[in-house]
């Protein structure tokens, strides 16, 4: 039986890239974005909803840019994330700029979702084994959440340093994530091989990352009861930052570790496929070389929404 499995892309961002910054540079042959890929991989492995999240002044133009193309295809929902949207004792800055973070984003979708979803990065190409394998977990009858991982080398830039949640895992749940800027390195003293050397973002000491371990790229699955944990989860990291509040993010990544420290279980699905993305304007050229490998090989089809 087909379980109902909803989308929700973390969008609120793209708003001032339609100016051709590179979260939405066509990649496709017809002009497709990344986040088409994205939901065309969703629907053939069986999603049956999509909910952007996005500011409200872009709406009009995401819509005509991507939504109207997809809508059509799958049951589609529009949530704005909204900087004043605080609990009633707490004041926004008026010199706040960004959005409160991905948690945040997140917690403005309780009033549309009334069941398991799959929360992405708009910008982040993971390939159908990503979607496919989550949504074969929600078939489960567990309250577990879960995470879809990628061995580290399938989502390294060879133009710079990417930021990385380098995952710890035990018995294929996940126990922590280190948010991590990556980058490859020749070692001083050897002459042969590139090491990959992860900085921690909390200040903690560099250390060294195998190939084949998993990173975090995102990519989350919860059941309902997660926006219960954020709702009271904002209020707490509201008030430990009230000296912070121009700056501080309330992020998913933190709220997974402190359910996992209340006894939550996030079990650890580990995709084949290799991540693509564009971190500098130099890796675009490979993404759409690799894309085209991909429709070639009969993975996509040329024309994704005829």
């Amino acid at each position: 039986m087909k379980k109902d499995l909803t989308l929700v892309i973390l969008a609120a961002g793209m708003g001032s890239r339609f100016g051709g910054l590179k979260q939405i540079e066509p990649i496709g042959p017809n002009g497709e974005f990344i986040i088409d890929y994205s939901i065309y991989d969703a629907i053939r492995a069986g999603f049956t909803k999509i909910v952007f999240i996005i500011k409200e002044e872009n709406y009009e133009i995401f819509r005509d840019t991507i939504g109207k193309r997809i809508e059509g295809h799958i049951d589609v929902e529009y949530v704005f994330q909204d900087l004043n949207d605080v609990p009633s004792e707490f004041e926004v800055p008026s010199n706040r700029v960004k959005p409160w973070g991905t948690a945040h984003a997140i917690l403005s979708c309780k009033d549309v979702i009334k069941g398991n979803f799959v929360m992405i990065n708009s910008d982040d190409f993971y390939g159908y084994d990503a979607y496919k394998k989550i949504y074969d977990f929600f078939k489960e009858d567990n309250n577990d959440y879960a995470m879809v991982s990628f061995k580290v080398i399938n989502t390294m830039s060879g133009n710079g340093s990417v930021k990385r949640g380098v995952c710890e895992c035990l018995n294929s749940y996940l126990t922590n994530i280190i948010e991590s800027s990556l980058e490859f390195k020749v070692p001083e003293n050897r002459e042969d091989g590139i090491d990959i050397i992860a900085t921690p973002l909390d200040g903690r000491e560099e250390f060294s990352v195998n190939p084949e371990d998993l990173v975090s790229m995102n990519f989350f699955g919860f059941r309902n009861d997660i926006f219960e944990i954020l709702e009271s989860g904002f209020k707490k990291f509201l008030e430990n930052n009230k000296n912070n509040l121009e700056k501080c993010e309330y992020l998913i990544p933190d709220v997974v570790f402190e359910t996992i420290k209340n006894g939550k279980k996030v079990k650890v699905l580990e995709s084949v496929d290799k991540w693509l993305g564009v971190t500098y304007k130099e890796d675009k050229d490979f993404v759409v070389k690799e894309l085209n490998n991909l429709i070639e090989k009969g993975e996509y089809p040329y024309e994704l929404w005829k």
